[in-house]
């Protein structure tokens, strides 16, 4: 039998062929050509402009000119007496967004069309009305009270905007008003405390700053500190309890107040341990008198690894309090058996952001600093405290904490 390798060679050959007349034509037919950008010709304005306001800004929709050389839609605006601002939106998009308005009122915004060419078009000038802007809204919410060594901040922020307290007095050299603490928010709820005043009448203050610049009218108040002090921890005593946590590698109980905040000779951290039955991860200790807590400060080793993430505080004011298996996470003010829940913490997440195992030097300055807490005010007085960890930053069933302050008002 004869095979004849003409055929499929010539078939080869039409292939090659035809994929390089293919490719050529692809090349030369399917290339974008983009409208020349040296075109001055003027383009046509934006029509038929709906507005639909919200809190702070507007959304404006319109139709497009019909030019080819279209770039963009630029909106110029002054959201207060003094700070102008410019959105703009691609022609492949009918809407603009426009926000930072200090008030609700009346504000007026011009939209161009812009060519490629850098070409604008005649101005079309519309009105917007935003509603009450969220800063001036988490204003209004706002109250101050006096807490133990200052002042406490409550109020709402719903929408969960990036906002900003500030807190102010009067500086006692100057006799004039003075921030004397910020804090930054995002949160729904506002509820912390500023500390360090003695107890004395003093003037209070704080106003809402929003992203955009816009600042709030201050809501003052005069109120007079409640007196706290560090309680005293040379009274303070192991409690031991049966449900408490076995003592791991040495690191017995009152190494949690021994006033060593890090670690070196002859410094150590409470360390628990897992043990040969399963127990809560939790220390019990007396504090010598009864106190109304305000708020604690708590030293750690660093973030990760064995060290809490989630703890719960109880207290009891009951002598000898009775053993309780108290749960981890627990609300405040949840009871078991003569303990109460002072309150469950989340400790902070790492300020850079990072994750786990990859801190920086900036989160560990942070950490050895102490980390403070606030115990709600309506807390009961205790003369007992135990320390529950419910989570660790890795999982781990056993932990370690270098030191715990607490202060508080005798009673």
């Amino acid at each position: 039998m004869k095979f004849n390798i003409a055929r499929p060679i010539h078939f080869l050959l039409c292939v090659v062929a035809i994929s390089i007349t293919c490719l050529l034509s692809c090349q030369k037919g399917d290339k974008y050509i983009f409208p020349d950008s040296n075109d001055k010709t003027k383009p046509g304005t934006v029509t038929n402009v709906k507005v639909r306001n919200f809190n702070g800004g507007a959304v404006l929709t319109y139709s497009l000119p019909n030019d080819q050389n279209l770039l963009y839609v630029q909106a110029n605006y002054m959201i207060n007496n003094k700070t102008v601002r410019q959105s703009k939106s691609s022609y492949f998009l009918d809407t603009i967004r426009v926000e930072g308005f200090q008030s609700s009122k009346d504000y007026t915004v011009t939209l161009t069309a812009v060519t490629r060419a850098n070409i604008s078009s005649d101005p079309v000038t519309v009105t917007v009305h935003p509603d009450t802007p969220y800063y001036e809204i988490v204003r209004k919410s706002l109250k101050l009270s006096p807490d133990f060594g200052g002042i406490n901040i409550q109020g709402l922020n719903v929408s969960k905007s990036a906002i900003g307290l500030n807190m102010i007095n009067i500086d006692p050299v100057t006799k004039k008003f003075v921030i004397a603490d910020n804090h930054y928010t995002s949160s729904d709820t506002i509820d912390y405390s500023v500390r360090g005043y003695p107890t004395a009448p003093t003037t209070f203050g704080v106003f809402v700053t929003d992203d955009f610049g816009n600042v709030s009218d201050t809501l003052i108040v005069n109120a007079t500190p409640l007196f706290e002090e560090l309680l005293d921890k040379s009274k303070f005593f192991t409690y031991q309890t049966n449900s408490d946590s076995y003592i791991g590698y040495g690191g017995i109980l009152p190494y949690l107040w021994d006033g060593f905040t890090t670690e070196g000779p002859g410094q150590a951290p409470w360390q628990t341990t897992i043990g040969p039955i399963p127990k809560p991860i939790q220390g019990t200790f007396g504090v010598g008198r009864t106190y109304k807590l305000s708020h604690f400060t708590m030293w750690v080793r660093s973030y990760g690894y064995a060290n809490p993430e989630d703890f719960t505080i109880w207290g009891s004011n009951v002598n000898n309090p009775a053993d309780a298996v108290t749960p981890g996470g627990a609300a405040a003010g949840t009871v078991s058996g003569d303990w109460t829940a002072l309150g469950s913490y989340h400790f902070p997440d790492p300020p850079s952001g990072l994750p786990q195992g990859q801190t920086n030097a900036a989160d560990q300055a942070f950490i050895n600093a102490g980390v403070d807490f606030d115990v709600p005010f309506n807390s009961p007085a205790v003369k007992y405290i135990r320390v529950e960890v419910k989570d660790t930053w890795f999982g781990l069933d056993y932990t370690y904490i270098e030191e715990i302050s607490f202060y508080g008002n005798p009673q």
